[in-house]
């Protein structure tokens, strides 16, 4: 008895601390199929995608603003970029409104 307990507390271990079973809360990064383009103007994103909305990206942090939004056109590191490409590689839109 002491044996299959050993085995099936073995192959429990075994199963948890395996990298298919562990979960990452991250978005996986971008593959060459999914990318997206930044612009530095408004008219260049809106020329790229003509029936999306642009939307300003702070690239650091993978969050957009919408146009008449506070940090619209204003984060240090960000870009215009179409909003449909954003949510593909797995950007999202601001939580705060702001």
């Amino acid at each position: 008895m002491n044996a299959r307990l050993f085995l099936a507390l073995a192959l429990a271990f075994a199963l948890l601390a395996s990298p298919a079973t562990a979960r990452s809360k991250k978005t996986p990064p971008p593959t060459s199929s999914t990318s997206i383009q930044y612009f530095s103007t408004e008219a260049a994103a809106q020329a790229h995608c003509p029936r999306d909305v642009v939307v300003w990206l702070n690239i650091p942090s993978g969050i957009y603003h919408d146009k008449g939004q506070r940090w619209y056109g204003r984060t240090k590191h960000g870009a215009y970029v179409c909003k449909k490409e954003a949510d593909v590689v797995g950007d999202r839109e601001t939580r705060n409104g702001q």
